[in-house]
């Protein structure tokens, strides 16, 4: 409701969804877009993923190739996977958080 008891622009409001809208679109391009890298073992695991959490690359230093011991050089994948991941979350909170909480202020929307 607008202050006074006047019932809300049906155009405005129409307006402001479609900008959030557009402003949600070009956000989730540039996550998208973005690499972050996560690591595991001190840097011998190095992952990249975008910021919308697609793996992009994975880097093995050959220290970490023991071919007695395949599960610690598994465990350090996922660990750098995670990693990356857990990046690339913190930076779609960044982009997508404050378009979430404008969202959530519009009536009708269930945020």
């Amino acid at each position: 409701m607008i202050p006074g008891g006047g019932q809300p622009n049906m155009q405005q409001l129409l307006q402001q969804a479609q900008k959030m809208q557009q402003d949600l679109a070009v956000a989730q391009e540039e996550l998208a877009r973005t690499h972050v890298e996560g690591s595991a073992g001190g840097g011998l695991v190095k992952a990249t993923v975008t910021g919308a959490g697609e793996l992009q690359g994975l880097v093995i230093d050959p220290k970490a190739v023991d071919p007695e011991d395949t599960e610690t050089l598994a465990d350090l994948i996922v660990a750098a996977i995670r990693d990356a991941n857990n990046s690339a979350q913190e930076l779609q909170q960044q982009k997508l958080g404050p378009l979430a909480q404008g969202l959530g202020g519009m009536p009708g929307l269930p945020f």
